[in-house]
C-alpha cells in the first residue's frame, strides 16, 4: 500500500463519516414532525412516477430550454457515477479499472466522454441564464446566488477533472486505448496537449486528486446547501401523494380529545413529508412564476413558504433534538414569525405551483394546514370571513340567502326534487351559486333545459341540498366543512344516490373526490362532461348556421388541474359550427386562475393587483366575442374583469390590442352557449 493510498483512505473515511453524520441529523430533524402520514402504499405506482418524473424529468421538460439543460446535467451526473466509483476504487488500489467488464466498458467510456462535454456546455448555459440574462424566476438573494454558483462550479470541476484524468491516461498509454475503450473527445484533446507519454503521469495524479477532493467536498456541501435536493428529490417524488390522494386535502381528526391544536403552526405539528418537501425545494422558482398571487404582486411566494419550512426546521429541530427548552428560537413559530398571515390568505389553491414543481412538493397542503391552525386553534382570520362562516353554518351557503329559496330558480320548469320522486337517472347538484346568484341561476336553468331536451330523467335535492363544504375547507375551517359534508352525505345516502352532475367545479371536485373520505362514494361528472356525452350519443344536436363568432375558453382550476378535464368542454365548442375557438396564451394545464378559488371569492384584495384583471386581459387579447367558462366563480371574476376594461376612458387598443368593442364582449357558461345552438 502506497502513501497515496493511505492518505486517500484517511480522506475517504473522514468525508464519509461527516456525510453520514450530516444525513443522520437531517433525518432526525425530519422526525420532530408529529403528524402521522402514511406514504408507503402503492409502491408500484410510486416507482413508476419516480421513473417518469425524477429520471424522465417530465415536469422539468415542460420548459424545453431549462428542462433540456437540467436533463443533460442530471443524466450526466448519473452516468458519471461509474467514473467517480472508478476513481474512488483507484484510491484503494491504483491500477484499478472497469476494463475487466469487457464490451460493457465501451459504452461506459463513450458516455463519459460525450456527456462530460454536454454537461460542461449545459453548465455554461445555466450560468449565462442565471447571471447574464438574469431569468426572473431564478432571481434569489445573494446567499442563494452564491450557493447556485458554488454548486455549478463544483459540477464543472468534477467534469473537467474527469477529462483531465482521461486525457492524461490516454497519453500515459502512448495514445493507444484498450480494446474495449472508446474516448473520442479525450483522445483528440490528448493528442493536442501531449506530444508523448513523458510526464503524463503528473497531470493524471493532479487531476485525480482534484476529482476526488471535489467529489467528497461536493458530497459534504450538499446537506448544507439548497441543492440538498440532489439527495432528497427522488425520495420526495416517491413519497408524493399517489393519484387516489393527489389534489385533495386530507381530513383532520376532529374527535381527538387529546389534540392541543389543529393544523400546523410550527414544524413539529407538520408531517415528516412536509419537512422533506422543505429539504427538496430546488428554489428554481417555477412555482412563483405560475402563482397568480405572486404574478399580480401579492405577498405570497410558494417558494418562500417551502424554503421557510426548511429554514425553521434548521433553526428549531436541533434544539428540540438536544432537549433545549428555553430559547429565543423556541419562542417563535413558523406561522407569524417566518410566514406572515397575509401570505397564507393570498393563496387561491389553484394548484399551479404543485403542477409545475419538478420534485413533487405539495405547497397547497401545507398552506391549508397553516390556515387550519389560524382558524381552528387561534380563531385568527380576516374579518370578512366571519360572515361567510356564519352564513354557511346557519344558511348552508356562503352568502346571506334563505335556504327556503334554494330551489326558486326551478319555478315553472317542471323540475322535481328527490323528496317528490326519487326514481331518476341522475341527481343534478345545483350548488350555492347556481341556486342563489342571479347571473348563475341562468346557467342552472340553461343546463336543466339541455337535460330536458335530451330527455334525461334527473332530480334535484332542493332545500335538502347544502353547501358542499369546499369554501370552508380551503379557508381552513375543517370543522364547518366536515359538518356540511357529513350532513350532505347523510341526505345523499338516504336516497341511494349513485350518479351526480354539477355545473360547479368546486362541487364536482369535493363531491367526487373528497366526500369519499367520509363515506360518500358517488360517480360525479361535471356538466361540461355530460354535455359532450349527450352530443356524442346524439341526444342533442346542433343547429346548422353560417354566422361565426370568436370564443375563448377559460379553464377552471378545479376541473382542469385538479381533475384533468380539459378536452371535453373544448370538444363541445369545436363542434358548434358558429364558433371559432381561440386559445389564450396560458391554457389547459398552464391555465391561469381567475382568483376566486381557496375562498378568495369572499376575501378583499388588500394588496397587489387583482388576479381576475390579469386573466381577463389575457382573454381580451384573443379578440374573442365571448369568453366561455364552466364555473360560477370564474364567471363572476371574468365578468367583473370585462367591466373593468370596458369602463376605461382610453381606447382599448392602447392596452394590449384589445378590441374596441370590449363593451360587447360577453361572458357565458358553456351550457348557455350550447343551449343557444341546439335544435
Amino acid at each position: 500500500m502506497t502513501l497515496k493510498n493511505i492518505f486517500f483512505i484517511l480522506i475517504f473515511l473522514s468525508a464519509l463519516s461527516f456525510f453520514f453524520y450530516s444525513c443522520r441529523n437531517l433525518i432526525r430533524y425530519m422526525f420532530v414532525a408529529k403528524k402521522k402520514d402514511d406514504r408507503f402504499d402503492k409502491s408500484g405506482e410510486r416507482i413508476k412516477r419516480v421513473l417518469t418524473v425524477a429520471f424522465g424529468q417530465s415536469k422539468l421538460l415542460r420548459d424545453p430550454i431549462a428542462g433540456s439543460i437540467h436533463f443533460v446535467i442530471f443524466w450526466g451526473f448519473m452516468l458519471f457515477l461509474f467514473a467517480v466509483l472508478e476513481s474512488i476504487l483507484q484510491g484503494f488500489y491504483s491500477p484499478f479499472s472497469f476494463k475487466f467488464l469487457g464490451a460493457l466498458y465501451i459504452p461506459i467510456t463513450l458516455v463519459q466522454d460525450v456527456f462530460g462535454m454536454l454537461v460542461i456546455i449545459a453548465i455554461t448555459l445555466s450560468l449565462i441564464r442565471r447571471f447574464v440574462f438574469k431569468i426572473k424566476r431564478l432571481e434569489v438573494d445573494n446567499e442563494g446566488k452564491i450557493d447556485a454558483l458554488m454548486i455549478l462550479m463544483l459540477i464543472m470541476v468534477v467534469c473537467i477533472s474527469m477529462f483531465g484524468q482521461n486525457i492524461s491516461y490516454v497519453a500515459k498509454q502512448n495514445f493507444i486505448l484498450e480494446p474495449n475503450e472508446l474516448r473520442p473527445i479525450s483522445s483528440a484533446i490528448s493528442a493536442l496537449l501531449f506530444s508523448s507519454s513523458v510526464n503524463a503521469n503528473i497531470p493524471f495524479e493532479i487531476s485525480w486528486w482534484i476529482h476526488i477532493v471535489t467529489v467528497f467536498g461536493f458530497l459534504n456541501y450538499l446537506p448544507y446547501s439548497k441543492h440538498l435536493h440532489v439527495l432528497t428529490s427522488i425520495p420526495n417524488t416517491f413519497f408524493a401523494n399517489v393519484d387516489s390522494k393527489r389534489n385533495r386535502l386530507q381530513p383532520l381528526n376532529l374527535d381527538d380529545e387529546n389534540a392541543e391544536n389543529f393544523g400546523s403552526a410550527d414544524i413539529d405539528q407538520m408531517s415528516w413529508k412536509q419537512i422533506l418537501d422543505g429539504y427538496s425545494c430546488t428554489e428554481c422558482g417555477r412555482c412563483d412564476s405560475v402563482c397568480p398571487a405572486a404574478t399580480v404582486g401579492k405577498s405570497l411566494s410558494p417558494r418562500k413558504i417551502i424554503v421557510d419550512i426548511r429554514r425553521r426546521t434548521g433553526d428549531k429541530a436541533p434544539l428540540m433534538i438536544n432537549g433545549v427548552t428555553e430559547s429565543e428560537v423556541l419562542s417563535k413559530t413558523l406561522v407569524h414569525d417566518y410566514i406572515m398571515d397575509s401570505e397564507l390568505w393570498a393563496c387561491t389553491t389553484c394548484n399551479a405551483c404543485v403542477q409545475e414543481c419538478p420534485v413533487m412538493i405539495e405547497h397547497v397542503d401545507s398552506i391549508v394546514d397553516m390556515r387550519r391552525n389560524l382558524v381552528l386553534t387561534e380563531s385568527n382570520f380576516p374579518n370578512s370571513l366571519s360572515n361567510v362562516f356564519k352564513s354557511i353554518e346557519t344558511n348552508f351557503t356562503p352568502w346571506v340567502f334563505n335556504q327556503a329559496d334554494r330551489a326558486n330558480w326551478a319555478i315553472g320548469m317542471n323540475v322535481r326534487t328527490m323528496s317528490e320522486d326519487p326514481n331518476c337517472e341522475i341527481l343534478f347538484w345545483v350548488g350555492c351559486a347556481g341556486s342563489f346568484d342571479n347571473r348563475y341561476k341562468k346557467v342552472t336553468q340553461a343546463f336543466a333545459s339541455i337535460m330536458q331536451k335530451a330527455n334525461i330523467n334527473f332530480r334535484i335535492l332542493g332545500t335538502e341540498e347544502k353547501c358542499n363544504g369546499d369554501t370552508a375547507r380551503r379557508l381552513g375551517n375543517e370543522y364547518l366543512a366536515q359538518t356540511m359534508m357529513k350532513e350532505n352525505i347523510e341526505i345523499l345516502n338516504k336516497y341511494g344516490i349513485k350518479k351526480i352532475v354539477t355545473a360547479c367545479p368546486h362541487c364536482f371536485h369535493s363531491l367526487g373526490k373528497e366526500y369519499k373520505q367520509f363515506g360518500g362514494n358517488y360517480d360525479v361528472v361535471h356538466h361540461s362532461q355530460l354535455i359532450e356525452e349527450l352530443l356524442n350519443s346524439h341526444r342533442i344536436e346542433f343547429k346548422n348556421t353560417k354566422a361565426k363568432s370568436r370564443v375563448t375558453y377559460h379553464d377552471s382550476c378545479y376541473i382542469g388541474r385538479y381533475n384533468n378535464v380539459y378536452e371535453e368542454p373544448r370538444n363541445t365548442l369545436r363542434n358548434i359550427e358558429s364558433i371559432d375557438l381561440v386559445e389564450m396564451q396560458r391554457n389547459k394545464s398552464r391555465g391561469f386562475c381567475c382568483g376566486a378559488g381557496g375562498g378568495r371569492m369572499f376575501l378583499e384584495d388588500e394588496e397587489g393587483g387583482r388576479i381576475n384583471i390579469e386573466r381577463t386581459k389575457e382573454a381580451l387579447e384573443t379578440k374573442a366575442d365571448t369568453i366561455a367558462s364552466a364555473c360560477p366563480f370564474c364567471m363572476t371574476m371574468l365578468t367583473d374583469g370585462v367591466k373593468h376594461f370596458s369602463q376605461r376612458d382610453v381606447p382599448m387598443d392602447s392596452f394590449g390590442g384589445f378590441p374596441e368593442k370590449t363593451k360587447e364582449v360577453s361572458v357565458k357558461d358553456i351550457a348557455e352557449i350550447v343551449l343557444e345552438n341546439i335544435n
